[in-house]
């Protein structure tokens, strides 16, 4: 049944708040008449002055912030100017200089209100109901939490308009063109214990929407990502800010503080959440010292006392220390970083030997007593902590003592397993492009060492320039790759565009030559057949620039050979630096004839894919994942 009252209390009290929220700022309909005089006064103007005219008068200054709108709409920050006079004697023509300043113009700016006094019509006007003017200032250097200062006469009024958030908080904010901010009110579920806030679905916006949480108006606003809040967390001090998040300072915020009007209702909720730490030490001078730390949701109004606590049948109760009773101070709160507000303070020398304690005491609630932690206690939790990882470390050497018998002879097969899968991965000859490029070169050879370091035995013709040059560069090719059957060599080629243009080459030198492309391919084949091929001067060999470029040469003529037998593509395999673009400008084809079928690995992206077809042998890769046949 109390639940229920809170729940009801709470519910018109929001709607309470809602509704006082509209009338934050006053909204006037704004005409070409902002300057108006009351009864008995005539002839009133307003003229701009340049001049400040200092003189006595007796007046009445009141200046208040409102919104000048027209016909409702389009509103904009103004100061509503209202002077109470009290005219002279058969007094007719007369004048008031209003100015005023604004700090970011760094300069007054004046208006003289003239108006003509009709003693006839005050005849008979109590004293109470005095003559007056009110001005209705509208000018673009008043905006939205400016500071000024209006002067009239001897008297002077300063004034702060209220920031856009404030506004845009109140009913305003479906006017005010500054005020494109969501709107949202908060609603208690019965049924869950929560409340919950809720944007109106009207506010439509292509912004993502925030919302963050604080306590008290100067507290840190946290990002929440949940829309509700556990009832017996809602506390008076509890604010909300929501805004469309449009990642610069056009993101004003619609910010409310529901439950501030609601302290009594909610004072419970915060008593509950209030903790005490207390720890005893020893002052500079020696004596001993009683430190405490008191933690609350919201900045409270209490006492603190230490006390001693009974002994036996009375250590329920805690006896107060007289003369120590400290008031809690608003200006030492500070917020920590869970978002709650704690008091530091300390009872200097008190008794040392005392089983002390600390009570708390606000308006209705007694909270106590908060005592230091038993050190006897923690000595004993540190004690059986070591104790248990002591025990812990004793099992965890018996279980490797009997264990390393197992261990060491499953490290010794996992270790020969491995040996015998590196030793028998087989030999790969790795072929430079005919064309001399430092780049490439250092990539072929980073390449080559690559391979080695995966466990296969790789020849490189870069790294046998000592053989090239004794044996030359066809028997030392064929040297390489005599044993291709029996022990699984593969041969890869480097693709550059000099590679590109010389297999087209070779393969229109072929259809031109045919013949001697035939005597070129048999003396390959052959056991001893380098010499025939190096002796003769046929036209597919002609114009070489290096030994490597002989050695693709002749890769061409064996790739050739290979096809006529249906398995080029088992035996080479084709590898593309991606730095390097491998295609002729010049090039209108596809790739030549010479290279389709072979299996094609661009690097370093299919790395992983060149290793595997490496290691598993001549299969054809899925598309996408290794390589692909080309």
């Amino acid at each position: 049944m109390k639940a229920m009252f809170l729940w009801w209390s709470l519910a018109i009290l929001l709607l309470i708040q809602i509704f006082a929220s509209a009338l934050e700022l006053e909204m006037l309909d704004y005409k070409s008449e902002h300057f108006t005089c009351s009864k008995g006064i005539s002839n009133c103007t307003v003229k701009a002055s340049a001049v400040v005219l200092i003189q006595e008068c007796p007046v009445d200054l009141e200046v208040q912030p409102v919104l000048c709108c027209r016909q409702g709409m389009a509103c904009r920050p103004c100061l509503h100017i209202h002077l109470d006079i009290q005219p002279r004697n058969h007094q007719t023509a007369s004048y008031v200089n209003v100015c005023y300043n604004v700090p970011e113009l760094g300069m007054d700016i004046c208006k003289i209100l003239e108006f003509t006094v009709i003693p006839a019509a005050l005849d008979g006007q109590a004293t109470s109901k005095q003559a007056w003017l009110s001005l209705l200032l509208k000018d673009n250097a008043v905006s939205f939490n400016s500071q000024v200062t209006v002067y009239v006469c001897s008297h002077h009024s300063k004034v702060v308009l209220p920031s856009v958030d404030e506004v845009c908080s109140s009913a305003a904010q479906g006017v005010v063109e500054e005020c494109d901010i969501p709107s949202f009110s908060t609603l208690i579920d019965q049924e869950s214990n929560e409340v919950r806030l809720q944007v109106n679905k009207a506010d439509d916006s292509p912004y993502p929407l925030e919302m963050c949480l604080q306590h008290e108006d100067n507290g840190v606003c946290r990002t929440c990502k949940e829309s509700t809040v556990p009832l017996h967390s809602v506390t008076p001090c509890m604010c909300f800010q929501v805004w469309w998040n449009k990642g610069d300072e056009r993101s004003h915020r619609s910010i409310s503080c529901p439950f501030r009007n609601h302290t009594e209702l909610l004072q419970r909720n915060v008593w509950e959440n209030v903790s005490v730490s207390v720890v005893q030490g020893q002052m500079n001078s020696g004596g001993a010292m009683l430190s405490w730390n008191l933690t609350a949701p919201c900045r409270v109004e209490a006492e603190v006392w230490p006390c001693q606590k009974g002994a036996g049948l009375d250590m329920d109760r805690c006896t107060e220390l007289f003369a120590f009773r400290q008031h809690l101070s608003d200006d030492i709160w500070r917020e920590n970083s869970r978002g709650h507000w704690l008091m530091p303070g300390v009872f200097e020398d008190v008794v040392l030997g005392l089983d002390l304690c600390v009570m708390v005491k606000g308006k209705n609630s007694e909270l106590g007593p908060f005592c230091p932690i038993d050190s006897s206690w923690w000595h004993w939790r540190w004690s059986l902590l070591v104790l248990l990882s002591l025990m812990l470390a004793v099992l965890a050497a018996i279980c490797l003592y009997f264990l390393h018998g197992k261990l060491k002879r499953w490290a010794w097969e996992w270790y020969q397993k491995e040996c015998g899968r590196l030793a028998n991965r087989g030999h790969i000859v790795l072929l430079s492009p005919p064309d001399v490029d430092g780049s490439v070169s250092e990539l072929v050879c980073e390449l080559g060492s690559s391979l080695c370091a995966q466990g296969f035995s790789v020849s490189v013709d870069l790294w046998s320039r000592a053989e090239l040059c004794s044996l030359g560069p066809l028997p030392w090719l064929h040297s390489q790759l005599q044993h291709l059957d029996s022990q699984g060599i593969r041969a890869i080629l480097v693709l550059t565009q000099a590679a590109w243009e010389r297999a087209e080459d070779w393969v229109r030198q072929w259809d031109q030559q045919g013949q001697q492309g035939k005597d070129i391919v048999q003396g390959v084949e052959k056991e001893e057949g380098g010499e025939e091929v190096e002796g003769e001067d046929n036209g597919l060999l002609q114009g070489l620039s290096s030994p490597y470029a002989d050695v693709f040469s002749a890769a061409l003529s064996c790739i050739k050979a290979e096809h006529k037998l249906g398995c080029a593509g088992e035996r080479f395999l084709l590898v593309h630096f991606e730095a390097h673009s491998a295609k002729p400008p010049s090039s209108e084809r596809g790739l030549p004839e010479l290279f389709q079928g072979l299996p094609m690995f661009h690097l370093p992206s299919q790395s992983q894919g060149l290793l595997a077809e490496l290691a598993m042998g001549p299969t054809v890769p899925e598309a996408g994942i290794g390589g692909h046949r080309v």
